[in-house]
């Protein structure tokens, strides 16, 4: 396969990455119905998951992209790096703005103020979402520890964490009760699904085939 231009992949990528957070801050904005003056921590907190999420499947839509046409690594190293930044201080902020402002209102820590901030039916969801957090912030040590052997077990619950967010999202997620955006998170685990599908099984088998031929 001919290798496509390096600059098509960048942009691809970046374009992907922008329409994705431009839908989340259209469905998060529509759902105050635009009115975004004197918003409290509570109705801007969700805006930062939906955020996270919608950039993480960007990642993988634009590395299964990368991978399709043939191009290198390093040609997404940039996009990568700063919008995994962006990610990260999403990841952070998304709970951390939540448990502030119910510590502020006197509602304890997290993740007792959570409970009783989605209620106990709820809760099990808010601990679906606390895991996969611990998971993505484990992720972050790849700098250090990503060549090891054993890092591939990190990817594998890295990919696993992906879904439960989009089940945290969409049990508990505000924005994704009713209306066009709930269609669109199901686009994002259909084709996050069809990425990973790719990356471990479609690729690999590509590769055998081209070696054995």
């Amino acid at each position: 396969m001919k290798t496509v231009d390096p600059r098509y992949v960048r942009w691809g990528a970046w374009g992907l990455s922008v329409a994705a957070f431009a839908v989340s801050f259209v469905a998060w904005g529509q759902g105050y119905q635009w009115q975004l003056s004197g918003l409290s921590l509570y109705q801007f907190f969700p805006l930062l998951g939906l955020t996270a999420f919608s950039l993480m499947w960007s990642h993988y839509i634009a590395a299964v992209m990368r991978q399709y046409v043939g191009a290198e690594a390093a040609v997404l190293h940039s996009y990568f790096e700063i919008t995994s930044a962006a990610v990260l201080v999403a990841i952070l902020l998304h709970p951390g703005l939540l448990g502030w402002q119910l510590w502020r209102d006197g509602l304890g820590l997290p993740p007792g103020s959570y409970k009783l901030y989605v209620g106990v039916a709820g809760y099990t969801w808010v601990l679906v979402g606390l895991t996969a957090f611990v998971i993505f912030l484990s992720y972050e040590l790849r700098r250090f520890f990503g060549k090891r052997p054993w890092w591939r077990f990190v990817q594998y619950a890295s990919d696993v964490a992906m879904f439960l967010i989009f089940f945290h999202g969409l049990r508990l997620g505000t924005h994704l009760r009713q209306g066009w955006f709930r269609g669109v998170w199901f686009f994002y685990g259909i084709t996050l699904a069809g990425a990973l599908l790719y990356m471990y099984v479609l690729k690999p088998r590509q590769q055998q085939i081209a070696k054995t031929s």
